[in-house]
């Protein structure tokens, strides 16, 4: 994904009859998504290359995103949406507390043993795997996201110091 956006939901399939689509949330703030004004398109099954649309709505029901979309007030409308990753330029993300990070922000980061020295490899991508999460990072190593253990962040640097406990490397391989 190019760095200037960011998805922050999945449309789902059509819900309702005035054009609403249901969608995966792919941020954990639900007061983000009430927020947005103006969205773009990516994908689908009738969205070819970029799409600008507004957003007249969203609310969540029964634990599941609904958007609508000004413009789009049919069923046959929406269906063409179906698909499409929903993204907003990286410059209206939410702006983070201090120690917070965005996961996007991460992929990229050079991973560096703060003892030795030694490069570990570059953040390939984030695997949900309870707690903190965990750093894909090349050569198939997790490596949890615990301050703990990233003792230093400095995604203007893309760059991770870690102080791994003995034989976590020789444990977490995928």
């Amino acid at each position: 994904m190019p760095d200037e956006w960011v998805a922050v939901a999945l449309l789902g399939k059509t819900r309702g009859n005035h054009g609403e689509l249901t969608a995966v949330a792919l941020g954990s703030k639900p007061e983000r998504y009430e927020r947005l004004r103006e969205v773009y398109l990516f994908g689908g099954r009738g969205v070819s290359g970029t799409e600008r649309h507004e957003v007249e709505s969203t609310w969540f029901q029964r634990g599941g995103l609904v958007f609508k979309f000004r413009g789009v007030d049919s069923i046959s409308e929406a269906e063409r949406l179906v698909g499409a990753e929903v993204r907003i330029p990286a410059a209206e993300r939410d702006p983070l507390e201090p120690g917070e990070f965005y996961q996007s922000d991460l992929i990229g980061c050079e991973v560096v043993d703060r003892r030795t020295g030694e490069s570990l490899g570059r953040v390939e991508s984030w695997q949900d795997g309870g707690g903190a999460g965990l750093l894909v990072v090349e050569g198939d190593r997790l490596i949890p996201f615990a301050r703990s253990i990233c003792v230093e962040i400095d995604v203007a640097a893309k760059r991770i110091l870690v102080e791994l406990p003995e034989g976590l490397l020789d444990l977490n391989q995928r």
